[in-house]
């Protein structure tokens, strides 16, 4: 396998909310196009984009009624392969989002299997009504939905109108294999698999008394040999890069997808990091971060990933987040520290880091004022969910505010016009109404959070301690966090303060670092005994 990723910066692009050209209120494949150069500034190596897809967006394109078509919304064929080409030039590879464990239900093999054809009934997973178990959507309520036409019910994990796939029929995963080879075809060289492990459903579908059903579906063991078929019959070479979304995954199970020896993704993103601020696991809570439990998770998995030669997907931000800079620093009074603090920590890590549009000027929730500001599906069920079970409106507001989708989907401020130079019409949802934080800005800002991603995207290419070394844990508590990635003869210690308050190393770690070098950018009053607030140090040794 290719190990040039362990280099790279992956830059995600959710089209609808990236730059809008044609004046609809929509993002599109044109407005990548236009910000190339920026991006090529930054020094990323890849883009991956969010589904851009035909679709009825009941989950913002992730819903998809075509595997090989364009949303006329965000452009056409000719867009696509200039971006493509475009990309090219500044040596910038594309990766598409596949959507494979469900369709929309206006998908043609979805209204093929409504209208008899048994073919296509067997795509998606039917029961009747005594065959149907107690599982819960990852949404809120059933996941079984009844369909009039068949007397039926069919699975969907997620939004009613996303249809489980039956990936036991080898039929489905010939499909699979199909769709890669068209867009490879195309050009695309990666490929992000969207919750590609609670594809393995059970042969007997029973009720789960313990829990929500995730058990008797995610990661199965079929998983491993299904997707080595479909990259046989898809034609896949070592240049593809993949990384596959984990839902409710296990350290062994992620790092036995990744394996170079005999895995199947190039690297994989896990979410138990981003579920210590959950309180008895529930999402919608207003809690604060506990950062000993969180670096002792992110201890475990790393040590664990090298140990097993494991290769993670390191983020904060995606489209299914909250921005970290508000849930997990302090914008009002610390913003340019906490988030150049956030980035350090996710561009240091053993692994390869992403960057969620917009992550590297700092943006922050946009904090609607109102739940009908919001257009995400889970975050107003969950809001009605809440209401109903005696929350206060207030309160149940204030943990959609906190964890809401919605918080990363607003437009990307590129400007402090209006509508943030992202469109100049009203956007299909809200620009976040702190003009402060822009692109143009920070571009113009020599110690900008900007130039801070620029210095976390090189040095990752220029040492290869960050990019292939070793992780040791030197001490963390719940204020710092301090690390040593080493490679050959190279060592390099990551100091990070997350807390508020000025922070003395220990008699130790002033002894470890005393004669390095500060190679990162963001240094000031670094006087190696002390951190200062939410300040991040990269010192080579």
């Amino acid at each position: 396998m290719n190990s040039k990723f362990k280099e790279y910066a992956i830059y995600q692009i959710y089209p609808k909310s990236f730059q809008d050209t044609n004046s609809d209120g929509f993002g599109d494949l044109e407005g990548v196009i236009k910000r190339l150069p920026l991006l090529a500034k930054l020094g990323i190596d890849m883009i991956w984009l969010s589904p851009f897809y035909k679709s009825h967006q009941y989950d913002n394109g992730y819903d998809v009624d075509d595997y090989k078509s364009i949303d006329p919304r965000y452009g056409d064929f000719e867009v696509f392969d200039r971006l493509v080409a475009e990309a090219k030039k500044y040596n910038i590879g594309i990766m598409l989002d596949m959507v494979f464990n469900h369709t929309s239900i206006h998908h043609e093999w979805f209204q093929e299997s409504l209208k008899g054809n048994k073919k296509y009934q067997d795509y998606y997973i039917w029961k009747d009504e005594e065959e149907i178990t107690n599982w819960e959507s990852k949404f809120g309520g059933s996941a079984w939905e009844y369909c009039e036409e068949l007397d039926k019910y069919y699975l969907h994990l997620y939004h009613p109108n996303q249809a489980d796939l039956n990936w036991k029929n080898p039929q489905v995963r010939n499909e699979f294999s199909d769709v890669l080879r068209f867009w490879m075809d195309k050009g695309v060289k990666g490929f992000r698999f969207d919750v590609i492990n609670v594809t393995t459903k059970p042969d007997v579908y029973e009720d789960d008394h313990i829990g929500d059903g995730r058990r008797f579906y995610t990661d199965g063991p079929q998983l491993m040999g299904w997707m080595h078929e479909i990259y046989d019959k898809a034609g896949f070479d070592e240049s593809i890069v993949t990384v596959a979304e984990l839902s409710s995954t296990s350290i062994e199970n992620s790092n036995k997808y990744t394996n170079p020896k005999n895995g199947i993704f190039s690297m994989a993103f896990n979410f138990h990091h981003l579920k210590v601020d959950y309180v008895d696991g529930n999402k919608w809570t207003v809690t604060d971060m506990d950062w000993n439990d969180f670096f002792t998770l992110i201890d475990e998995w790393q040590r664990k990933a090298e140990e097993q030669d494991g290769w993670s997907a390191w983020f904060l931000n995606n489209h299914d987040q909250p921005r970290a800079v508000s849930r997990f620093g302090n914008p009002e009074k610390y913003h340019y520290e906490s988030a150049t603090a956030l980035a350090t920590l996710t561009h240091l890590m053993r692994g390869t880091p992403y960057v969620y549009q917009g992550e590297e000027i700092g943006m922050t929730n946009p904090d609607y004022e109102s739940i009908d500001d919001y257009e995400d599906y889970e975050s107003t069920n969950y809001y009605k969910i809440l209401v109903e079970n005696g929350t206060s409106e207030e309160d149940a507001l204030k943990a959609i505010n906190f964890k809401s989708r919605d918080n990363s989907r607003a437009p990307l401020r590129w400007d402090d016009s209006e509508y943030g130079g992202f469109s100049d019409v009203e956007p299909w949802i809200g620009v976040n109404k702190d003009k402060s934080i822009n692109y143009m800005d920070a571009i113009n800002d020599k110690h900008s959070v900007f130039y801070h991603y620029q210095d976390l995207i090189r040095l990752r290419k220029e040492h290869k301690a960050i990019a292939y070394g070793s992780y040791k844990s030197l001490y963390f508590d719940d204020k710092v966090y301090i690390f040593e990635r080493a490679y050959e003869d190279e060592k390099l210690v990551v100091l990070i303060n997350v807390s508020e308050e000025e922070y003395e190393l220990s008699d130790t770690i002033k002894e470890t670092i005393k004669d390095g070098n500060i190679i990162s950018n963001n240094y000031s009053n670094f006087n190696f005994s002390k951190l200062a607030p939410y300040q991040a140090v990269v010192v080579s040794i």
